[in-house]
């Protein structure tokens, strides 16, 4: 079973380390892939900033934390609980 933590409260350093863990990166205001491009939210079309991230579980999926993406992204993967 998958355990879900909360990164809402975590600082910016620590979800910079984070996001190193998981092959990204971030310039400290928006998160990058491998290749230091900004990540580019798929339901609104937005480059993801760190402040806003939401990692979704069991992926290196990073999404805006908005109800926007939330339900786009349950749209398209209906039988992941998030």
């Amino acid at each position: 079973m998958l355990e879900r933590i909360s990164i809402k409260r975590m600082s910016v350093e620590d979800r910079i380390l984070l996001l190193k863990e998981l092959g990204l990166g971030s310039d400290g205001v928006y998160v990058l892939d491998s290749q230091g491009n900004k990540i580019i939210d798929n339901y609104i079309d937005q480059p993801v900033r760190i402040d806003n991230m939401l990692i979704l579980p069991g992926s290196i999926i990073v999404l805006d934390n908005n109800p926007l993406s939330i339900a786009g992204y349950m749209g398209d993967y209906p039988n992941v609980i998030l």
